[in-house]
């Protein structure tokens, strides 16, 4: 099944395409949705190749289109496109492990807006790459939005603010407005998107969160959980090593206690050749 994981997911995304506008997130495709994630999670001890565009969307399906009834497929194109670039890329890696290096990113921003953008072809790439760059720390790493001072350079005046995950907020809705309002925006058909990702940018904020938590930064614990029930029961059937091998790797995902599960963890002798 995990062989044909990327295709399912294909199938998905149309079914969300032909019907943009409207959803259509009923029970039976929050089933697909959570079989494929299912599948997934399937064999722990194998590597499945699959490509990152489609596993994100697969995530942003789960958390914004089945639980909180996005009815937008070009927003999730765009979100699915805008991780894989982030994260495959390691784009904003340098600016995630430490905060004051996105500091310092901030005040050239916002040196930047009185004159053209250095490091971009035009404004309205700028515009909309600071409104990524917000989203994405927001969401994926809210924990690194610490209450500080304002960052960067601007830091050197001790009258200035705190800043925090809400100043970032208004930063990334204020950039990604700018980028709706430019004519490139229409050119490239971005202007709908970019607005709904202003309008509301706290709703795909919290739902990068929950998808960081449960499938980026950690796990869906309950389906692990699951699987290793499953993969235990399955050995005391079968009595097939493969499967309490699973179990326990599942289980240190978890730190389950040993006491809790003693045969997990019991050694079993080889056994002797006559």
């Amino acid at each position: 099944m995990a062989a044909n994981l990327e295709p399912r997911i294909a199938e998905l995304r149309q079914l969300v395409a032909a019907n943009h506008g409207r959803n259509v997130a009923d029970p039976a495709f929050a089933r697909r949705v959570d079989e494929l994630i299912s599948v997934f999670y399937d064999d722990i001890g194998e590597i499945i190749q699959v490509d990152l565009k489609s596993l994100f969307d697969l995530f942003l399906l789960k958390v914004l289109y089945v639980q909180r009834q996005s009815s937008d497929a070009q927003v999730l194109e765009y979100l699915g496109g805008m991780m894989s670039r982030f994260l495959y890329t390691r784009e904003l890696f340098p600016i995630v492990h430490g905060r004051r290096r996105f500091g310092m990113l901030v005040s050239d921003i916002l040196e930047e807006t009185s004159h053209q953008p250095r490091h971009f072809q035009n404004r309205f790439e700028a515009y909309r790459k600071f409104g990524d760059y917000s989203l994405f720390l927001t969401g994926i790493f809210p924990a690194s939005m610490r209450r500080s001072r304002a960052p960067g350079r601007l830091r050197r005046s001790p009258d200035l603010p705190l800043v925090d995950q809400s100043y970032y907020v208004t930063f990334g809705k204020g950039y990604y407005r700018l980028a709706a309002s430019h004519e490139l925006a229409e050119e490239i058909q971005q202007r709908p998107v970019l607005e709904k990702l202003a309008s509301f940018f706290e709703i795909y904020m919290q739902a990068l969160t929950e998808l960081s938590e449960r499938y980026i930064m950690g796990f869906d614990m309950q389906l692990i959980a699951d699987k290793m029930l499953d993969n235990f029961n399955l050995y005391r059937r079968t009595g097939d090593e493969h499967y309490m091998d699973n179990a326990r790797k599942y289980a240190a995902l978890l730190k389950v206690d040993r006491s809790s599960f003693p045969r997990l963890w019991r050694q079993h002798r080889p056994a002797l050749l006559d």
